[in-house]
């Protein structure tokens, strides 16, 4: 915060020498002065509120307090990934996009108002403790979360390791709100598992996008080869992944295509407009693959799926993806806070943008049905297009190239009914390629 107040200050005195400073340059300097004018009145205004309301509050309250709401409030108002990051939780989630960090283990968003999950992590005490997706976080130990903004809430559920949190949540079909007493630990997310689902026929599932993620997709394929022999079809899990980081994003998608165009953003400063292509592969990647998805895949997982269905290089099986089509950046301050600030939009390979709308799968199939709830009312999935104030979606973009439950390693193929499909479609494959002749080429 002496950032945040040294520069606003900078700000200031730097707007009252205007009329000083720009009198000599004529008239190129009159735009200037009015755009001046117009921001100096508006920080006036603030400046002005700042004082009536450090005199006349009811209880006393520190300047730098107002000044962190003032912040927040204004990155809320452009969109739900917009957020001011405290010098504590920028480390945090620096260590996060290491796979190792503190909290809960669950994914949240703020809809309507409500604090809601839109995926708990596997195998951490949320998941564990039996969080679900789409559970809404009414009260946090005895305070209810109405109109709490995102980093509110996630600062009240960040503690140490082996303090224990109560959370209060309102699930669909339940009456009562379920209370969840919670022991947080050190979150170390493993992003991917493997294993054989019969010889030639191999799952990988890629939990969320962390620095070293192609690099452990890469060798579960090595490991799989030798587990299995040659690899006939690969079942990849994206379900309920939350996404992660853009360029490992980038780089799984690059160990499955050859060439073309993986994924591209748009924004408004240059260095916000680049393309990321596919490159020759050296192994043997050429099998069938099925990809999995659902509402709560989102982010680097909808790049893979849409550079994967867009180049037809494998099936996309499930349900609709979450829709968040934006990329935020990480832009460090001077007291070692940072923004995460929205900076663009991305596109898939063919130009569509998924922003508020997701992947729609080729095969769309719901997972294992649960038992009917007890009250029966329409069933809501949190995506992009719900949360407040969210991106617009851009009109399509020039075509740029032509062309459920746990989901671990664990689960077993016969209570995955979306796994079990994904078998029998890779299955069907080597047998439909086998009867069908080969090319004849003549010389």
């Amino acid at each position: 915060m002496r950032f945040v107040k040294k520069n606003i200050t900078i700000v200031l005195l730097m707007l009252l020498s205007l009329g000083v400073g720009f009198l000599l340059s004529g008239r190129a300097v009159t735009n200037v002065m009015a755009i001046a004018s117009s921001e100096y009145e508006t920080l006036e205004t603030f400046t002005n509120i700042l004082a009536v309301v450090r005199k006349n509050y009811v209880d006393d309250i520190k300047t730098e307090d107002l000044l962190l709401g003032a912040i927040d409030g204004m990155l809320n108002s452009l969109d739900p990934h917009s957020t001011y990051l405290t010098p504590d939780l920028y480390k945090e989630l620096q260590m996060e996009t290491q796979g190792r960090f503190g909290g809960l283990g669950i994914e949240i968003s703020v809809k309507d108002g409500v604090l809601t999950v839109v995926s708990p992590i596997e195998d951490t005490p949320a998941y564990n403790a039996g969080i679900k997706a789409g559970d809404q976080i009414i009260k946090i130990e005895t305070e209810f979360t109405k109109d709490m903004t995102l980093m509110q809430a996630v600062k009240k559920m960040r503690g140490p390791k082996g303090s224990k949190i109560t959370i209060s949540v309102k699930r669909e079909g339940t009456a009562e709100l379920l209370d969840f007493s919670i022991v947080r630990d050190t979150i170390r997310i493993r992003s991917v598992r493997s294993r054989l689902l019969e010889n030639h026929y191999v799952y990988v599932r890629i939990a969320q996008f962390q620095q070293r993620t192609n690099q452990d997709v890469s060798k579960a394929l090595d490991d799989l080869r030798k587990e299995g022999g040659e690899i006939k079809g690969l079942v990849l899990d994206l379900r309920n992944n939350p996404g992660g980081l853009l360029t490992q994003a980038v780089e799984v998608s690059d160990l499955f295509l050859d060439s073309g165009l993986i994924v591209y953003t748009e924004g408004r400063l240059e260095h916000q407009k680049q393309k990321f292509f596919a490159h020759a592969k050296k192994a043997n990647t050429e099998f069938p693959m099925v990809v999995l998805v659902n509402g709560g895949s989102a982010s680097a997982s909808e790049i893979v799926a849409g550079a994967m269905q867009d180049h037809k290089r494998a099936i996309i099986l499930g349900t609709k993806t979450f829709g968040k089509g934006s990329v935020q950046t990480i832009l460090p301050l001077d007291d070692r806070s940072a923004l995460r600030l929205t900076t663009a939009r991305y596109f898939t390979p063919k130009g569509r943008s998924i922003q508020a709308k997701g992947i729609d799968p080729d095969i769309v199939m719901e997972n294992t049905p649960r038992p009917e709830p007890q009250v029966k009312a329409p069933r809501t999935i949190l995506r992009e297009e719900n949360l407040p104030g969210h991106l617009d979606r851009p009109e399509e973009a020039p075509e740029q190239v032509k062309g459920g439950p746990s989901t671990d390693d664990r689960t077993s193929i016969e209570n995955d009914a979306q796994l079990k499909r994904a078998l029998e479609l890779l299955k069907g494959w080597e047998v439909f390629k086998q009867l069908v002749p080969k090319e004849k080429k003549s010389a």
